[in-house]
């Protein structure tokens, strides 16, 4: 796992890790044991916690952690994060942090031989991570020998489904789509609730209470925003600042933005947005529950619901790439944002990458200590791990035995008979790449002749922010690219591209993924690309092939 390295007692690998020096942290992995330096690993915390299990289940009892007598590590950093664990247990103990009543059975944490082991490796997931920090504290009744499910709140800017008001006091709903919708489907061992904004304008009460009702029937809680909050919150600070600032793409300059869109209304906005959210959490939270914060759309989130209580068990988890600190130093944000995310105690990334880049934007722009485990700043530990998201891959297994899939799967071989399909599934973004990939479409047309009736591209662009400026150009030039290849290499029957501006439902795309031929991701830079897993997922019998962007 990452951020598991070994750590010496030599000068060389003494030195505090910045989240930078890639050659430093390979030193420390690689540091071989001698005998006049004792080798001591800290069990991954983000992988279930058994350590942190073993402090909360056991408050008060010092010999479920203890050091080795001949350790030789006395004065080393091991100890004082011990210590410095074992102090901030005691702390919660005082502030009726009840979890002595836990058992840790088979978990218990011992160390041995200078390393802390477990009996038992949980998985190293952020669900995981959190479930670690939390287990033993539930708070529910033990009923048989088993724990009822650990709640979980999931915290997102969108809820999962799609709410249309079709009365007064009637809505309908209907599932998104989006890679977090499809990651956390899969969530099977928590009891969830999902908490956000449902994405439609409801200014009266009795929208509101009619949509609440229909929400909570799919364990959904809505944050309520108001249109020009959203104007601010949304399409300015977070589309318009973090999205491109996140993706290498730069910030718009001062200048460019109008005067009620300036960055620093935008700004306020975002953190009463944040605020809104944090209300609506702790209208729901009950002792013992893990909040998950979700994207860079909630990075207050964590620092309000740890100043309201700081025994809250917060996770923040962002779903795009985090950018290196030369580039996060250029938002005049930058370090309220840092400290706002360092309240949870767990931060998760897609990728060791992304990890490194935030955990050195706090140590050059925060100034603080930087170590293979996360961050820590005046004692406190914020740890930061990689934790590459994943789908939920026998429900797509599943539907293609679903008498619906299979009649779309005849009719779809059926229209493209004779001819390879090529695939694209993007919302239509401008770090996806779409415009390049259809030009790359072309250029195998124009050096493949004999193709242009053998193969078809099948680019299904789901629209998102079509009130941004920028969004609303990516589609002319998009449609423009498309008819022009159409009109050049398409005939009076068939045409090259089938370019779709809309979502397909579950049972299409399923049909869609299992006829594919080739299925193309061209992300100029993106998180975790969750098409590749779920046409993979598609192709039990096709075999076709995935082409991913370097």
């Amino acid at each position: 796992m990452l951020y598991h390295p070994t750590m010496t007692n030599t000068t060389e690998n003494s030195r505090v890790w910045d989240g930078d020096d890639s050659n430093q942290y390979s030193r420390r992995l690689s540091s071989s044991s001698s005998s006049s330096s004792t080798s001591s690993s800290l069990s991954e915390l983000g992988n279930g916690g058994p350590l942190m299990n073993s402090e909360l289940g056991n408050a008060g009892n010092s010999s479920s952690i203890r050091l080795p007598r001949n350790s030789g590590i006395s004065s080393s950093r091991v100890e004082r994060l011990l210590r410095e664990r074992q102090l901030r247990k005691s702390e919660g103990n005082d502030n009726s942090r009840d979890c002595k009543g836990a058992e840790v059975g088979e978990e218990e944490a011992t160390v041995r031989q200078g390393e802390f082991r477990t009996k038992k490796d949980e998985l190293g997931s952020p669900i995981s991570g959190l479930a670690g920090i939390t287990a033993g504290c539930s708070g529910g009744k033990v009923e048989e020998g088993r724990r009822p499910k650990q709640r979980l709140l999931v915290v997102a800017n969108r809820l999962p489904v799609s709410a249309t008001r079709k009365g007064e006091d009637s809505w309908s709903l209907e599932i998104s789509a989006g890679g977090l919708v499809s990651a956390l489907l899969g969530l099977k061992q928590f009891e969830a609730k999902w908490i956000g904004w449902a994405g439609v304008n409801v200014p009266d009460k009795a929208g509101q209470v009619a949509l609440t009702k229909a929400l909570a029937e799919k364990r959904c809680i809505p944050v309520f925003l108001d249109e020009e909050l959203v104007h601010q919150y949304y399409n300015g600070y977070c589309n318009n600042i973090l999205w491109p600032l996140f993706h290498y793409l730069g910030i718009p300059q001062e200048d460019r933005l109008a005067t009620t869109r300036s960055f620093q209304s935008q700004f306020d906005a975002y953190k009463k947005a944040n605020g809104m959210f944090a209300e609506v959490v702790y209208s729901h939270y009950k002792e013992g529950d893990v909040v998950w914060c979700h994207d860079y759309h909630l990075m207050f989130l964590p620092k309000f619901l740890k100043d309201r209580d700081a025994t809250v068990k917060v996770g923040w988890f962002l779903h795009t790439p985090f950018p290196s600190s030369e580039i996060h130093r250029t938002l005049p944000s930058r370090s309220e944002l840092l400290k706002a995310v360092l309240a949870a105690d767990l931060v998760g990334f897609h990728t060791y990458d992304y990890a490194r880049h935030f955990v050195s934007a706090c140590t050059r722009i925060l100034g603080l200590e930087g170590t293979p485990e996360g961050v820590e700043d005046q004692g406190k530990l914020t740890r930061v791990a990689a934790f590459p998201i994943g789908i939920d891959s026998d429900r797509f297994i599943k539907a293609l035995e679903l008498a619906e899939v299979k009649e779309h799967v005849i009719e779809l071989t059926k229209k493209f008979a004779g001819r390879k399909v090529m695939l694209g599934v993007d919302r239509l973004d401008m770090i996806k790449g779409i415009p390049q990939k259809i030009l790359a479409f072309e250029k195998f047309l124009e050096e493949n002749p004999t193709w242009r009736d053998k193969v078809v591209l099948v680019q299904i662009a789901v629209p998102t922010r079509t009130d941004v400026p920028e969004y609303q150009k990516l589609t002319s030039q998009v449609h423009e690219i498309v008819g022009r290849i159409n009109g050049r290499f398409g005939t009076l029957t068939t045409v090259p591209i089938h370019h779709l501006d809309r979502s397909l439902d579950f049972h299409a795309l399923c049909a869609l993924y299992a006829i594919t031929d080739v299925t193309l991701i061209t992300s100029l830079r993106d998180g975790m690309n969750l098409v590749s897993y779920e046409f993979v997922a598609c192709q039990n019998s096709k075999k076709g092939v995935l082409i991913l962007s370097e």
